[in-house]
């Protein structure tokens, strides 16, 4: 059976309307990228590291952008065991203070992945957001007065490009980078 010419075009363009598109950002991409994350959060201090909870998890939004999270505690080895079962007033309070030092360190290495997922991510489009969020862990007996349970960084991929370039400065990109803190 031969079917009319404009059939043939309604079935073609029907067919071709049911077939998935294939993705922006392919999913081996965003895994480069979640290895690359966890690096870099590993890196943060050789001899003082961030205790890393969970491995980055990525994935790409079509129309809004990339976006990656990961877990870590900013003090590592803060662990009641059997042969340390508290901590002191002056230990809790060593541990706030050290943490909250740490937090603009973490701020920084944050726009810095942002930058290289930008950078890396070249079929994101342009328009599109670049995002981390990261949730900081706290046991309950620690103080937490002034350290948030998660930050989230965003930015527009194109000036985390520009800032790359050096066609925007810092306070620009400071500016263009969204951190919200909750």
């Amino acid at each position: 059976m031969r079917l009319p010419t404009g059939s043939m075009l309604l079935l073609a363009a029907a067919m071709c309307a049911g077939a998935p598109e294939k993705p922006r950002v392919s999913r081996s991409a965003l895994v480069s990228m979640e290895r690359a994350c966890d690096q870099s959060i590993q890196r943060f201090d050789i001899n003082d590291p961030l205790d890393f909870l969970g491995s980055t998890r990525g994935v790409y939004l079509q129309g809004y952008g990339a976006v990656f999270t990961t877990e870590i505690n900013l003090v590592f080895g803060t662990r009641i065991t059997p042969f340390r079962p508290a901590f002191t007033k002056e230990d809790i309070e060593k541990l706030h203070q050290k943490k909250l030092q740490r937090l603009p360190l973490l701020k920084r290495k944050m726009r810095e992945i942002l930058r290289d997922l930008a950078v890396s991510l070249d079929t994101v489009p342009p328009k599109e957001q670049i995002v981390l969020g990261v949730s900081l862990f706290h046991f309950s007996w620690e103080n937490t007065s002034d350290l948030p349970t998660q930050i989230l960084m965003s930015a527009e991929r194109q000036a985390l490009l520009d800032f790359d370039a050096k066609r925007l400065s810092e306070a620009a990109l400071d500016a263009a980078i969204r951190v919200q803190e909750f």
